[in-house]
């Protein structure tokens, strides 16, 4: 029986081999160059994320020193407007029972900064000027640039005071201000309280002819 020779295959050509060669260094050459161009992205984006953090951090800082500059405003605007009303006070308070007195009431006393206290005793608020007679009262707010919602305060105010005064006087309310738009005017007429307007170092009560005070 014949013995059956092996078949090996081909060797390849020195050719080949280095094609083969350059091929395996080419791929390694372009597998290097996209490692370094993925680390190059990579530290690219890490110094934009460190970039943002700063941004940031300079952004709460910006943010926290707007908040202190703006509180320190509104600390500044509260003090401005208390001295704008104890201003008015003083302005309002020499001339306003004359005032009241010409349109038929009877004051002889005027008192500033009348505290209404609480069922406890406490603190409950405070009437900038009290006008009293025997039977009758008028309590005045006293605002440098008046606001609706200081009528409505003092609405809440008279309700406070009325509980207080065991007498049951005849209660009025009245709002002074050194500078009063046409709208709150309106709306103080409308909650039956006095108007009362500063007119160069004097004060005035114009009130319409159906104008009837709101009693409390």
């Amino acid at each position: 029986m014949a013995e059956t020779a092996m078949q090996y295959p081909p060797s390849a050509t020195p050719e080949e081999v280095w094609a083969l060669l350059r091929e395996a260094a080419a791929i390694q050459k372009e597998t290097k160059l996209q490692m370094q161009e993925t680390d190059r992205r990579m530290q690219e984006t890490d110094r934009q994320m460190q970039e943002t953090d700063r941004r940031m951090q300079e952004l709460v800082e910006s943010q926290k020193e707007t908040d202190r500059r703006m509180k320190e405003t509104d600390k500044k605007f509260g003090e401005l407007s208390n001295r704008f009303g104890e201003l008015a006070e003083h302005l309002v308070a020499p001339n306003i029972k004359e005032k009241f007195n010409a349109l038929g009431f009877t004051f002889k006393k005027v008192s500033q900064n009348i505290q209404i206290t609480n069922d406890s005793g406490g603190h409950a608020a405070e009437i900038d000027i009290l006008l009293e007679n025997g039977d009758t009262v008028i309590a005045v707010e006293v605002k440098a640039k008046p606001k609706q919602s200081d009528i409505d305060d003092h609405i809440k105010r008279m309700e406070l005071l009325c509980a207080e005064d065991h007498r049951k006087r005849i209660v009025h309310g009245a709002i002074a201000g050194a500078i009063m738009s046409k709208e709150v005017r309106n709306y103080i007429l409308k909650n039956g309280f006095y108007p009362i307007e500063q007119s160069g170092d004097t004060v005035t009560i114009n009130v319409p002819k159906s104008f009837k005070p709101r009693r409390w």
